[in-house]
């Protein structure tokens, strides 16, 4: 009866041993664990708020009008300057040969007046020329007029005392007025082609004044032609840079509007992360600091990569609606403040199989 008694003593014993062990095991665990991770704690810091971001380019046309041709589809990939979809280019292609034909006939239209301002020219020559030949002979005509005023002086003088005959006399005289009339001729044949000649230059001023115009013309009708082929060329959209095209919401016969966003493309160039850190976890972190990043989709794979820059404010100063605390309902919260983070194997062959929107988990080293 003893020894069933002292049996029934020793088995609570037996079970308290059984959960102190446990206990000091779980507490030895726990306190391995805390201690690891403080001592972790210490040279990183890490979150999971962040994901893969990349250069995203929206297809946009320039003009409005209704699709034609579809040359893309969904995932497909492009490289810059491919075609993606094709606008119809009717009302495009009337404006640009009306064009076409405005500066022909503006080109037309220089031809002429430079032409004409050729003749006018000319025509400035011949008039000096005549002014020129008038002015000799009005020079001539002075040198006659004074050879006969000394003759007629002199006859006049010995008329007097009847040197002279009276017919002699007589020819002297009618010699000076004929001197006379030829000089008064000449003068108005001077001031006539002076007057003409000064019509003339007028006119030429005139014609130089119509090509200038006409030259004017003719860079707006170039202007107008050029305007009409950039025009053109928005009839069919292009690939922005090299991608993946995103899901094609497009359909031919479809009226699109300038300026809508009608898919996207995905660059192919190295993508990177954004991780959103608590304020609290900033105070350690520098630019040039590696980083782990650990992407949900390759679990076990670790990405090489560094801290490039942070945001210059906080992602909630960049909603839609940002809190103002002024407001009088002010709760303080922790703030995260977004981080640029850039891979950095060029090796890395899956770095270009990430893509945008993936989660991932980056841990920064501190030292």
């Amino acid at each position: 009866m003893s020894q069933v008694q002292s049996n029934q003593a020793e088995a609570p014993k037996k079970k308290s041993n059984r959960f102190l062990i446990v206990l000091i095991i779980l507490v030895l665990v726990g306190g391995t664990f805390g201690l690891t991770k403080y001592i972790h704690s210490l040279h990183h810091q890490e979150t999971d708020d962040a994901q893969i971001e990349a250069n995203i380019s929206p297809a946009i046309p320039r003009i409005a009008g209704y699709i034609t041709e579809v040359r893309v589809k969904d995932n497909q990939v492009v490289k810059k300057g491919d075609t993606l979809i094709v606008l119809d280019n009717r009302d495009q292609q009337i404006m640009l040969t009306q064009a076409e034909a405005a500066l022909a006939a503006a080109q037309s239209n220089l031809g002429a007046a430079q032409a004409t301002s050729m003749a006018a020219h000319a025509n400035i020559g011949t008039s000096k020329a005549n002014v020129s030949s008038i002015n000799s002979q009005i020079e001539s005509a002075k040198i006659n007029l004074w050879r006969a005023t000394q003759d007629y002086d002199r006859y006049a003088n010995l008329i007097k005392d009847h040197s002279i005959t009276q017919q002699q006399y007589e020819q002297a005289l009618a010699a000076k007025q004929t001197a006379e009339r030829q000089l008064q001729v000449l003068t108005e044949q001077k001031n006539a082609a002076s007057g003409q000649s000064n019509a003339t230059v007028s006119q030429s001023n005139a014609t130089e004044q119509q090509v200038n115009a006409v030259s004017a013309s003719i860079k707006q009708r170039q202007a107008d032609l050029d305007n009409a082929k950039l025009t053109m060329s928005y009839t069919v959209i292009t690939a922005p840079q090299d991608g993946y095209v995103s899901k094609v919401n497009v359909q031919i016969g479809q009226y699109v509007q300038s300026g809508q966003s009608l898919f996207s493309i995905v660059s192919e160039d190295a993508p990177w992360v954004v991780a959103n850190f608590k304020e609290t976890q900033l105070s350690k972190m520098k630019e040039g600091q590696k980083v782990i990043v650990h992407v949900d989709a390759y679990s076990d794979h670790d990405f090489e990569a560094k801290l490039a820059s942070f945001s210059p404010a906080t992602g909630a100063r960049f909603a839609l609606l940002p809190p103002d605390n002024s407001s009088g309902n002010f709760v303080k919260v922790v703030q995260r403040l977004p981080v640029k983070i850039e891979f950095t194997d060029p090796n890395d062959k899956l770095v270009k199989e990430l893509r945008p929107g993936m989660n991932v988990v980056v841990d920064v080293h501190l030292d």
